[in-house]
């Protein structure tokens, strides 16, 4: 099996029964703020552009390039599609020209004409743009896990399809948060440094509990060559910044006892084969380190051919084509009346600051209105030409247009509430009844398991992790580290949002083992 890293998530696997093109992302995105990093100028696009397989994980810009893909990429791809619940990539690629689809079964192995390929589906509406998966090839040879930025929650059966020879995985930060909010410094870089221990301690316990021979750090961080956030970049191996590079995870690695790691840059190729792995980069070794012990000077040339760019994205801005508040009130008052539950959720006012204009979302009253200048929950600086983008696109999803860029201020009262961006997410009826759907027929918690001398259940309040393998417990606080929330045991209380609440009770005598596995409505009786 033989690996072309094409940068960020994009892979290029070529096996003895075909190829198949992952992720390939060479465009700016999200406004223009976000570029691949290190840089992918140099490959040629025209090698990669007859896979016999194509595979998007999800929706991101970062992973879904649709420039590339309809100016590129054969149209006769079979396009391998994950077990989504909405088939919004699945149109998104047609749209592009796309005709041929092989519909997967989630985490179910299938054949295509020799090769045996899982694809591992998320569907949670925190999970992607409702979505993400990861991918496993396997061409007799060799077995890859291509996780990308995917988190998934059932170690048991990922592993039941392995052994792996090489994992490629996300490592570092791929949000706005915290650098978007307008807390006091120091408290910016406590958020900071907190979210980069936790990404990287995440990261490395998929690394331990995959146990693939080889890994190779990817799918983030991008760069952001805009002047406006240039300095979101992690020049200097700050530890608040949440952009850490390749080379400090595989550092990080190497400190916590495992040599596996591998660094690959755009048009490096990995050759797997008899066990053993072969990385050959593009450039000498000299340059290599040159990306990495001088990225500021690196980023700068970078920035200087991206300039045209940026320039031209920010040109295609609108201002004053849109008459704003209408259109908003047109657009997000259904989707409010229809979202009782994340209404609730929300419980507050929601105030858009554009600068000329400041509107209300008020979720008590679900209603768009003229801010008054009065009470607030959240409040979002954004520019007003961004929103008339938003609305003249009818993007159904911000947080994958426009929050994703950084391009915002955000201040909040009280902690943070994942309902908002729930919402934000899903501006179609279509992705509010599935986000209400979704909210309203969760399953009840049913097993717990014995954590430092309480009871718990077993699956994360946020988004179903296995606490038994990413929970970790110090000075009473437990804290998941599949996305760092955190659970007072001895309450059950959230210090994370105040929207969740993990069951907890304290052991009293000796415990029935025997009763783990019940539920707590049955402990209860």
């Amino acid at each position: 099996m033989k690996i072309t890293f094409l940068g960020q998530a994009g892979l290029f696997i070529e096996t003895k029964y075909g190829s198949i093109l992952c992720d390939p992302w060479f465009h700016p995105a999200y406004f223009a703020s976000w570029f691949p990093f290190p840089s992918n100028e140099q490959i040629d696009r025209q090698k990669i552009s007859n896979p016999t397989y194509l595979y998007v994980s999800h929706l991101h810009h970062d992973h879904y390039d649709p420039k590339f893909l309809r100016e590129v990429v054969n149209k006769n791809t079979i396009v391998l599609l994950p077990d989504y619940p909405m088939n919004h990539l699945e149109q998104a690629l047609r749209g592009l020209g796309f005709q041929h689809f092989v519909q997967t079964k989630n985490c179910t192995p299938f054949e295509q004409d020799g090769l045996r390929m899982m694809i591992y589906a998320l569907t949670a509406p925190t999970d992607g743009p409702i979505g993400d998966s990861g991918l496993m090839v396997d061409d007799g040879e060799a077995r890859i896990f291509n996780q990308n930025d995917s988190r998934p929650v059932d170690m048991d059966l990922l592993a039941s399809h392995g052994p792996y020879d090489a994992l490629f995985l996300q490592f570092s930060g791929a949000i706005w948060y915290p650098m978007v909010y307008k807390f006091p410094q120091a408290m910016k870089d406590t958020l900071s440094r907190k979210k980069r221990d936790n990404q990287m301690a995440r990261a490395l316990k998929y690394v331990t509990e995959i146990d693939a021979k080889y890994v190779v750090p990817s799918a983030g961080p991008p760069c952001f060559l805009d002047d406006d956030l240039f300095e979101l970049n992690d020049f200097h191996r700050s530890d608040t910044n949440i952009f850490p590079d390749q080379t400090v995870f595989l550092e990080y690695m190497r400190d916590h006892g495992v040599n596996s790691g591998r660094l690959m840059l755009p048009d490096s190729v990995m050759t797997l084969a008899n066990g053993e792995c072969r990385v050959e980069h593009p450039v000498p070794d000299a340059e290599v380190n040159a990306i990495f012990t001088d990225k500021e000077g690196y980023l700068k040339a970078y920035q200087a051919r991206q300039r045209g760019a940026i320039e031209a994205e920010r040109a295609s801005w609108p201002h004053g084509e849109v008459d704003v508040l209408p259109r908003l009130k047109e657009w997000f008052e259904p989707l409010m009346r229809q979202a009782d539950v994340t209404a609730a959720g929300i419980n507050g006012l929601i105030v858009l600051d554009l600068g000329s204009e400041r509107i209300c979302l008020d979720f008590h009253n679900r209603t768009v209105d003229v801010w008054d200048g009065g009470e607030w929950d959240y409040i979002f600086e954004i520019e007003h030409g961004l929103v008339e983008k938003c609305i003249l696109n009818h993007y159904d999803d911000w947080v994958n247009e426009l929050f994703l860029s950084c391009r915002f201020r955000a201040q909040r009262k009280g902690a943070y509430n994942e309902h908002i961006y729930n919402f934000f997410k899903c501006l179609s009826q279509e992705r509010i009844q599935y986000l209400e759907g979704y909210l309203a027929e969760k399953a009840p918690v049913q097993d717990l398991w014995e954590c430092d001398g309480y009871l718990v259940q077993r699956r994360c309040p946020h988004l179903k992790a296995d606490l038994t393998r990413f929970g970790h417990v110090e000075d009473g606080i437990l804290t998941c580290r599949m996305h760092g929330w955190q659970f007072d045991l001895e309450t059950g209380r959230c210090l994370t949002s105040d929207d969740r609440h993990l069951f907890t009770r304290k052991i009293e005598g000796k415990l029935d083992e025997g009763k783990l596995g019940e539920s707590s409505e049955q402990k209860q009786r």
